[in-house]
């Protein structure tokens, strides 16, 4: 009996079918995962946005697989070749590669050697030899010629013979998987650089002659060798195996004759069919695996990459906010000025400026003067430095500006600018920010990232905000529903204020999207702030539907209802109310009233409609009503006298900020303008197989200097403390072996340009970096905090080819 859709992702989630069977009604009924996650408890008996997530994902691929197979029988059909055992076969295909490998023989396909041979009669000869050996086989092609079907002697029908089995050969399906699946454990992709491409492809260099199993091969390693090849630099080839130095037919041309029961017994077709076989491998088979695999990696690799760049993402959305607080940006630069901006503790613009404190006006004390005086008349608290060109100077000049005014108590922060420029010339900030310049809506992005970084980022597309790597390489689709669902996920988690909110944070919400975000803020500008979430039902073509998917997500401080701030969800008030009046008060005595809260029973305020979890969770609700779940804003302060790479030392111990998390480990922000790596074996005393279980970006670490390299501006770090300084630490070049060899710095963090990597910014930005993030001491000692939520930084941009420093090539 065949598993249903629902059977088959319930046993892979390991929950039981009626629970996917719930889910599966909810999202075709319109229901989004945090929806159901959150106020569908009941339904789904507590499955999680992770397992729905994973669900919802294998349901797209399953139903697709459902389709393919429909089109796939109705094609055989046609062509009058679907017996009961072939259609039995097609059913129980469990992926779409083994569908694919049955239907490969019924393919409709351009006329073949193989087909022209069957027309000259020739199938009676390969059906001959391959069933008799006995027989010679010039002397059984003789009775086949007939020069006019374009056989014109034995030679020629054995070559038809040879078309027809390597064709039955090469389109076995059961052969073929065991085939590929063999190849896939035991083969290994092999590089070598094209002749005279050395010096041009010096960033491939790790992969000029590296060879590495397919099973071991890391995500980051995959997409390095594609790049290299796509850029004319690399030669990839795909081994099934490592060579071997015994000479005869290797094991795969084995497999294929002991299924067409070839073999050598001195017999005199014996010969013929071994080549025979050897032919189909070579030309037909090991082409056809080639491809099958190089997508399978490719596609292996690009899931890993979303993957990483999801879960960064979903770290610096949930950053910790510096919150409501006046805030002054500072969009660095040189010749143009630094573009300042400062906005109020609700984010809203209250002043404009560009000041030219650097070269070639170098106006210092004016631009000091104007600054000040900003701070003091809006009351600023947080100086935000976007931390692109002239960083390192602008940080000193905020610097210079606390230390003769510390009566302002101002704290400066290097803030990342990734994606600032794509904002800046956006759609959006033309509507938001009419009257600004392009360049001054930067010193504004800048300036709201570090009071909220979760509200300002989601008006960028997840792909400018330059925490994936190999980013440009990965399938549009499959990054973008990714980061979509990380998106709706993060916004959904933290909750929307609804009168404050841009309308592109509102289209982030649960059964909100770009047009009826626009509509609410549209609604809140012409009849003023929402007073409660019932009065969102007036907001033009926001339905039932809509209402029900976003209410429990939206809230309204200070409205008419005190429920209206919390997550409870308006369908669910009857219970609160049923809560008030078993306490013997209001509703808003309950609220916060951890006493009373905690001595009613839940299980007296279960019905048919809310059970038990979701009455757990109202009282929790109560408790901390519309808590953020985000982490408090917390900075990381910086040695004094450590400003630039020089400084440092072997031995150090460090207080730094994890700008980004890859495969091989984890780069950390020291105050020195040029992130360290933490190689994934120096991460812990235990085996780590992924970086993220230690560390996530944002965090704010205790690190030990192992090595430094000036030149190459390459640093190395530990989390372990007690760790021996010096050589390159031992960690960053241990072999590790989990799912992917040796992690290791990439090459793109190399020496030039200055900063991080040196390289031009490509994802967001637009301009060349100089800073890493890190900020320079000023003369006066001033301590400068790198925040959590500075984790913006765009480090993975560099996290693509693995060097001598780290990467380590396979073995040959």
């Amino acid at each position: 009996m065949t598993t249903s859709i629902e059977g088959r992702i319930a046993e892979e989630l390991g929950v039981r079918e009626r629970q996917v069977r719930a889910a599966v009604e909810l999202l075709d009924g319109g229901s989004t995962v945090p929806f159901i996650a959150r106020y569908r408890k009941e339904a789904t008996e507590m499955l999680d946005d992770a397992q729905l997530r994973t669900l919802e994902e294998r349901l797209r691929y399953l139903r697709e697989l459902e389709e393919r197979r429909t089109a796939v029988l109705e094609s055989v059909r046609e062509q009058g070749k679907l017996t009961d055992e072939l259609a039995a076969s097609i059913r129980a295909a469990d992926t779409k590669a083994r569908l694919e490998d049955i239907y490969l023989p019924f393919k409709p396909k351009r006329r073949t050697k193989a087909q022209i041979a069957r027309e000259a009669g020739l199938e009676p000869l390969a059906d001959g030899l391959l069933a008799d050996p006995s027989a010679e086989p010039l002397a059984a092609a003789a009775a086949f010629t007939d020069p006019e079907k374009g056989v014109a002697d034995p030679a020629a029908a054995l070559e038809g013979a040879r078309a027809i089995l390597t064709e039955r050969f090469s389109e076995d399906a059961d052969l073929i998987g065991e085939l590929r699946e063999r190849m896939w454990t035991r083969g290994r992709l092999v590089a070598r650089v094209r002749g005279g491409k050395e010096e041009a492809g010096a960033k491939f260099a790790d992969y000029f002659d590296f060879a590495e199993g397919f099973t071991e091969l890391p995500s980051h390693r995959v997409l390095a060798m594609l790049r290299g090849e796509k850029e004319d630099v690399l030669d990839l080839v795909l081994e099934p195996e490592e060579p071997s130095d015994t000479p005869g037919p290797t094991a795969y041309e084995g497999m294929v004759a002991r299924r067409f029961g070839v073999s050598r017994q001195g017999r005199p077709g014996d010969a013929w069919l071994a080549d025979t076989v050897r032919w189909a491998w070579r030309t037909r088979i090991l082409v056809h695996l080639g491809i099958d695999l190089r997508l399978r990696l490719r596609t292996a690799a690009e899931d890993e990459a979303v993957r990483v760049f999801a879960a960064n993402l979903r770290d610096l959305l949930l950053a910790a906010p510096a919150g409501t607080r006046a805030t002054l940006g500072l969009d660095p630069g040189f010749r143009t000025g630094v573009k300042v901006a400062v906005v109020d503790a609700t984010g809203k613009v209250v002043a404009t400026d560009t000041v030219h404190p650097h070269v070639p006006a170098n106006k210092w004390d004016e631009s000091l003067a104007k600054l000040a005086r900003l701070a003091k008349e809006h009351a600023v608290e947080l100086v935000a430095i976007g931390n692109g060109t002239a960083s390192r100077e602008t940080d000193k000049l905020a610097g210079d500006l606390i230390a003769r005014h510390p009566e302002l108590g101002l704290t400066k922060v290097m803030v990342s600018e990734a994606g600032a420029s794509v904002y800046s010339a956006s759609a959006f900030a033309s509507q938001e920010l009419p009257e600004l310049d392009v360049s001054l809506r930067g010193a504004v992005s800048i300036a709201r990232r570090l009071q909220d970084p979760l509200a300002e980022l989601v008006k960028i597309d997840p792909k400018s905000i330059g925490v994936g790597q190999y980013q440009h390489d990965l399938s549009e689709v499959k990054l973008s529903r990714s980061l979509d669902a990380v998106v709706e996920d993060c916004v959904n988690g933290v909750g929307v204020d609804v009168n404050t909110a841009s309308a592109p944070l509102l289209s982030r919400v649960s059964g909100i999207g770009a047009g009826l975000a626009e509509n609410i803020v549209a609604h809140r500008d012409a009849n003023g702030p929402f007073r409660s979430r019932k009065a969102l039902k007036d907001v033009s073509r926001l339905g039932p539907k809509a209402y029900e998917q976003c209410a429990g997500f939206l809230r309204i401080r200070g409205g008419d209802d005190p429920l209206d701030a919390s997550s409870v969800h308006p369908e669910a008030y009857p219970v609160v109310r049923a809560m008030g009046r078993k306490a013997g008060g209001e509703v808003a005595a309950l609220i916060g009233n951890t006493g009373v809260l905690r001595s009613l029973r839940p299980d007296e305020f279960v019905d048919e409609k809310f059970g038990l979890p979701t009455v757990t969770d109202i009282l929790r609700e109560l408790e901390k009503p519309g808590r953020d779940p985000r982490p408090a804003f917390r900075t990381a302060t910086f040695k004094e006298g450590v400003e630039k790479i020089g400084d440092l030392g072997p031995g150090m111990v460090l207080e730094g900020v994890v700008t980004n998390v890859a495969a091989f480990g984890a780069f950390v922000d020291i105050g020195v303008h040029q992130d360290g790596l933490v190689h994934v074996s120096a991460m812990s005393r235990n085996f780590v197989k992924d970086p993220r279980e230690v560390v996530k970006p944002g965090d704010v670490v205790k690190v030990k200097v192992l090595d430094v390299d000036v030149p190459r501006k390459r640093i190395s770090l530990t989390l372990r403390l007690d760790d021996e300084a010096g050589g390159d630490g031992q960690g960053a070049r241990r072999e590790q072996r989990s799912g992917g060899g040796r992690g290791g710095r990439p090459p793109q963090q190399r020496q030039g340009g200055g900063g991080r990597g040196g390289q031009p910014r490509t994802g967001g930005g637009g301009q060349s970096r100089t800073g890493g993030g890190g900020q320079p001491r000023t003369g006066g000692g001033d301590r400068s905090p790198a925040p959590a939520n500075s984790a913006m930084a765009d480090a993975l941009r560099k996290a693509g080819l693995l060097n001598k420093d780290g990467g380590g090539k396979g073995r040959r």
